[in-house]
């Protein structure tokens, strides 16, 4: 799942978020979601619904199999 963590990156500065803004949305901490966009942590299926729901893409793109 390494991919998703730049998908989830590009997303939300497109939008013009920064982390903490993106983790409120979501309901996350900005740390829990500074560790997802680095590679520390992977997203579990949960917050891939999760980020999938808020941006409007299918997995597939946010997990950068499809353009």
């Amino acid at each position: 799942m390494r991919k998703a963590k730049l998908r989830i990156r590009e997303l939300r500065e497109d939008r013009g978020l920064t982390q903490a803004q993106l983790a409120k949305e979501i309901g996350y901490s900005p740390n829990t979601l500074s560790q997802y966009e680095t590679g520390v942590f992977e997203p579990n299926i949960d917050t891939i619904k999760k980020l999938c729901e808020f941006f409007g893409v299918t997995a597939d793109y946010l997990l950068d199999m499809e353009d």
